[in-house]
Order: structure tokens, then C-alpha cells, then sequence
């Protein structure tokens, strides 16, 4: 159906209503596995909240949908995210008339519960948006092609000699689900310490997997048989993407992170994929360096800002100077301690 008029409601926990939600998604190209009915458990399971799913119905169709998390606390704010803990999400719709409506519809719920602003995160421009936003963040994507050995072939000498090193330092890694989630765990939980950033809970990472097991995989890299890198990888449409990704810093000389990508990236080429997502990077810094030298390339995140009172864009990120102080302190916390309090702030922050 084309034209006519749209009404934005809230999606029905009802599987027939579940199943029109992600079949508009996945018929979309621009939708992401973030956009699926099943976040809505997921992020409800791992942190308690509870997410609005906004959807725009014209008759009996649904042209659009507008995944929602209210994040409130004393320490961060009261501000809405599409969708916190990922990259990129946001309004997604068959035209703009009904971004229109779901965009107006989330800025009425931010009205109501006096938010202060509403971030809408997408992979990619939007010309029919309207709010303000910002593009200084890229995710780095790298084309994937029939099989691993011709993705080898187009690696140079160095980093060829790159990715042996760890196996000749002894290093081996393992890929599997939910059995070796502790193992990744430990090392992700070590070096969220080390950046002095609040870690998620291990349940986050447990109702992730359990929503989505035929879609995900934990890889860990051991060196004599202790976890010293790890990540997680979700699959979507032609798409590997790996939201999280950690190694320990006192094995970095053996390279463990080159292990692991390796064998992620022979992963994704075995199972079909044909883009490998190595997630989001801040040009000219160490992490964009790293992924741009297996070939992938920047894709620009535009995330756009509903601002209640209007002044600047928010900046709830670890480069804002007013959390630097915090950082520094959480750096030198026991990982116990930051393991038993950084899930009941971590929960909060976008």
C-alpha cells in the first residue's frame, strides 16, 4: 500500500505482530539484526529495561519501525537511544512520511518524560531527518570473497607474518557459543578495566547468544590454555559484524587479536558471509589503523539528536573531559569490584 494516511503505535508482543516487525525488516536493505522484534527481549532480559518498539501501520501494513530505549539515571541523564550498546539502528521506514510520523512520535515521548534528548544512531546519511546530528565516527567494513585463501592472497607480506606469529608463539583459538562465554568474559571484563570503562554483566552477553544462537559465535584465543583474547560475532543477511572484541594486555607482544580476527574472518568466508563488519573506529586513531590494514573501509555512522532545550550535541563518551577523572579512578579498581558494580552503571550509558 502507498500512500494514505500512517498511525504510530506501539509493536504487540503477539508472534503474528513479531513476525510482520522483522519481515519489513529484513525485507529492507538498510536493516539492521538491531531492528529485529527480538531486541526487545533481549535488551529487556540483559538490563531490565524496557524498550519501545514505535511502528507505523498504513492500513494493515507496516512501513516503518522505530526501535526506543528510555536509559534514566543521576549519573548520565534521562535521554532516549535507537539503540543503546550497538552502532547503529534508528528509524527505519518505506518512506518519509512515515519516518516522519514515527520520528514526531518519539519526540512527543520524549516531551512527556522530560528527556533531554533522543540519539538516533544510523550506518549511513538520512536525507529525510531533519534533527541535527554528527558523522565523526566510521564503521569499517571489508568485502569478503569466495574463500579464505583468496582473502589470504590479498593480505601483504607483513600481514601474513602478522597473523603466523601468534601460532608460532604457541597461541590457538577456539570458536563455539555459550561454552566459552566465561573464557571470553574474564579477558573482555579485564580490559574494560584497563580502558577504565564500566563492563557489562555476564547475562548481557549469555541473552545474546540465547536469542540469537543460530546467528552468533564467541571465539577465545588461549596460550597455554588461559584466555587471552576473545570476541563475539553476530551474523545478519550478507553481514558478520563483531560488536566486542578484548585481549589482555600483557600477551599483546604474541599478537592474540591477530589470531582472533583471522579466524573470524575465515569464519564469515566459510559460512557465506560476504562483509565482515569490524565495527566502529574514530578515524586517525590505533583501532581504525588496525582494522584498515586487512583492507576494510570506512562507512560513515551519522547519528542525528533530538534536543529538548537546543544548545550542543551531548557528548556521553570516554573523550568528554568531565569523565576523564572517573576513568582514571576505575582504572586502578579491582576487576572484581568493577565486575560486581560497572553492570548497574554500564546499563545506563549508551
Amino acid at each position: 500500500m502507498t500512500g494514505g494516511p500512517v498511525t504510530i503505535d506501539e509493536l504487540p508482543e503477539t508472534p503474528e505482530a513479531e513476525a510482520a516487525w522483522d519481515a519489513f525488516v529484513d525485507a529492507r536493505p538498510e536493516g539492521a539484526v538491531y531492528h529485529r522484534s527480538v531486541y526487545r527481549r533481549l535488551i529487556r532480559d540483559a538490563t531490565g529495561h524496557e524498550p519501545q518498539l514505535l511502528r507505523a501501520m498504513r492500513g494493515d501494513a507496516v512501513v516503518g519501525v522505530f526501535p526506543l530505549v528510555h536509559l534514566r539515571s543521576a549519573l548520565f541523564g534521562n535521554y532516549f537511544v535507537s539503540l543503546p550498546y550497538f552502532n547503529h539502528c534508528g528509524v527505519l521506514a518505506a518512506d518519509a512520511t512515515a519516518r516522519t510520523a514515527l520520528l514526531e512520535a518519539a519526540a512527543d515521548r520524549a516531551r512527556w518524560v522530560d528527556a533531554t534528548h533522543i540519539e538516533v544512531r544510523h550506518l549511513g546519511p538520512q536525507p529525510d531527518v531533519a534533527w541535527p546530528g554528527k558523522s565523526t565516527k566510521v564503521e569499517m567494513m571489508l568485502e569478503l570473497p569466495d574463500t579464505p585463501g583468496a582473502l589470504w592472497q590479498r593480505f601483504k607480506p607483513k600481514l601474513r607474518a602478522q597473523i603466523r606469529r601468534p601460532r608460532k608463539a604457541g597461541l590457538y583459538a577456539r570458536l563455539g557459543g555459550e561454552d566459552l562465554l566465561d573464557d571470553f568474559y574474564g579477558v573482555f571484563a579485564r580490559n574494560m578495566r584497563d580502558l577504565g570503562t564500566p563492563v557489562y554483566a555476564p547475562g548481557f552477553f549469555r541473552a545474546f547468544l540465547r536469542h540469537q544462537p543460530g546467528d552468533t559465535r564467541v571465539c577465545v584465543v588461549y596460550r597455554s590454555g588461559v584466555p587471552v583474547g576473545g570476541g563475539i560475532v553476530v551474523g545478519y543477511k550478507d553481514t558478520l559484524e563483531i560488536p566486542w572484541a578484548s585481549t589482555l594486555r600483557e600477551a599483546n607482544a604474541d599478537s592474540p587479536n591477530m589470531l582472533l580476527y583471522w579466524k573470524l574472518l575465515e569464519f564469515a568466508v566459510e559460512a557465506g558471509y560476504r562483509r565482515f563488519d569490524f565495527g566502529r573506529s574514530t578515524p586517525g586513531e590505533g583501532t581504525f589503523a588496525f582494522k584498515q590494514q586487512w583492507g576494510a573501509e570506512p562507512v560513515p555512522l551519522h547519528w542525528y539528536y533530538w534536543l529538548r532545550d537546543g544548545g550542543p550535541l551531548p557528548e556521553l563518551n570516554p573523550k568528554n573531559p568531565k569523565f576523564q577523572m572517573a576513568i582514571r579512578a576505575w582504572q586502578h579498581l579491582p576487576v572484581s569490584l568493577t565486575r560486581l558494580i560497572g553492570p548497574h552503571l554500564v546499563k545506563n550509558l549508551p
